[in-house]
């Protein structure tokens, strides 16, 4: 008796999500509860587990087809035995299945393996047979020792270079000749889409504006500087900059609460408690996970929840859960070297704070021009619900928690 495969929930407010890949072929036996498929919905990858142990039956649908909810993909048959011999119609798409199941066996036998089949995401999968790489070579550097995407595009990028990564030669391509122009046609994924589609809406529903202001990072690198070291041993974490920025954006945020709410409908939603979303890069785009209750969270706390978001985006295993909600959201364009920007709020958020690279400039103080390490620092806001007056306050009080740290211990 044939038992179905359906869409599982996806999250509050996912209704569809697009197949991504197939993990299991038909013929492959399958265990209850192992993956059988990917799904990409608008912010993360989810995989699909088999309610029950045996043989993966019919595909009902096709990679890039858009699934609904309770939807049926797939069918398992009862029985066990090894995966059924399936004809390919490229020799190439045979054989990274066979190289991954060939590496799941490997796994099985040396548990010390960092390129165990069974833990990696779908994203670092899907990385490992577009490149046609043997998932056991490579060092992983995630969690526990799973491989992230980095590892894989570094092993790649290794074996095209002539590194020792075994892998099948890559399929001659014909020399382009001088001049030659091309194009090519990529279909976006279902995550660029929401974040095309959602960017958009934010421009054309809300009254945009930015306010602008520097702060004189000074006080906070020396304080990073000197104790660094000691939090990173006791804390088992880096010290680093948004740390401060998301502690001085809950001072301003309680003192001016309009920044910290919403607009729904004809209504305005006030929050006593800050979510802060944290703005982090991830391989199919960027992602906002939240740091919950920020405002009594502590330095390390806070510094903990982002380090995780970031190997985790890296590795495709945030999940919806990690990025709803959220009341304020904070951007730092600064680490790819941004001076200055004007950030799109996060609907149905109203503001977002974003941070920029850090310059020594030329500075007046006490009258003499010295030089500081200064930051240009932006708050963009829904002007429908947030005054310039509310807005600049904000941003100023986070210019003075920066420049003089002692304001965040004694809520000034």
């Amino acid at each position: 008796m044939a038992t179905e495969i359906k869409v599982p929930a996806l999250g509050e407010s996912v209704t569809e999500a697009t197949l991504g890949e197939w993990l299991k072929q038909p013929g492959d036996s399958v265990a209850a509860d192992e993956p059988i498929a990917s799904l990409e919905t608008d912010k993360v990858a989810v995989d699909v587990p088999s309610p029950v142990a045996g043989v993966i039956g019919e595909h009902k649908v096709k990679v890039g087809d858009t699934v609904e909810v309770g939807a049926v993909i797939a069918t398992v048959e009862e029985g066990e035995g090894a995966p059924a011999k399936k004809a390919e119609s490229k020799e190439e798409s045979a054989k990274p299945a066979e190289k991954e199941k060939s590496a799941a066996s490997k796994a099985k036998e040396d548990p010390k393996s960092s390129g165990d089949a069974v833990t990696m995401s779908p994203a670092v999968r899907r990385a490992v047979l577009e490149h046609g790489l043997d998932p056991t070579t490579i060092k992983g550097t995630g969690k526990d020792g799973r491989l992230t995407k980095e590892d894989v595009l570094e092993a790649a990028r290794a074996k095209e270079s002539g590194g020792s990564t075994p892998a099948p030669p890559p399929a001659p391509t014909p020399a382009a000749s001088d001049g030659e122009r091309k194009e090519e046609r990529v279909k976006m994924t279902r995550m660029r889409q929401t974040i095309a589609r959602r960017l958009k809406s934010a421009q054309d529903n809300a009254a945009l504006l930015t306010t602008f202001n520097d702060c004189d990072m000074s006080a906070v690198i020396e304080a990073r500087n000197r104790y660094k070291d000691t939090f990173a041993k006791k804390h088992d974490v880096r010290l680093g900059f948004m740390g401060f920025f998301a502690k001085a954006a809950c001072l301003a945020l309680k003192d001016v609460p309009s920044v910290n709410a919403y607009i729904e409908g004809d209504e305005i939603v006030y929050h006593d408690y800050v979510d802060i979303s944290v703005a982090v890069s991830a391989p199919n785009g960027l992602v906002v996970p939240v740091v919950r209750d920020a405002d009594r969270k502590s330095f390390a706390q806070i510094e903990k929840d982002i380090a995780d978001f970031g190997q985790r985006a890296k590795e495709g295993t945030l999940t919806m859960e990690d990025m709803s909600g959220g009341t304020f959201t904070i951007s730092n364009g600064g680490v790819f070297g941004s001076l200055m920007s004007t950030p799109i709020i996060n609907p149905p958020q109203s503001a977002v704070l974003g941070l920029h690279r850090i310059d020594e400039r030329p500075v007046v103080v006490n009258g003499e021009i010295v030089i500081r390490p200064m930051m240009y620092i932006a708050l963009s806001y829904d002007h429908r619900l947030i005054d310039g007056r509310e807005a600049v306050t904000a941003l100023k009080i986070i210019k003075e928690a920066i420049e003089d740290p002692t304001r965040m211990l004694i809520d000034l």
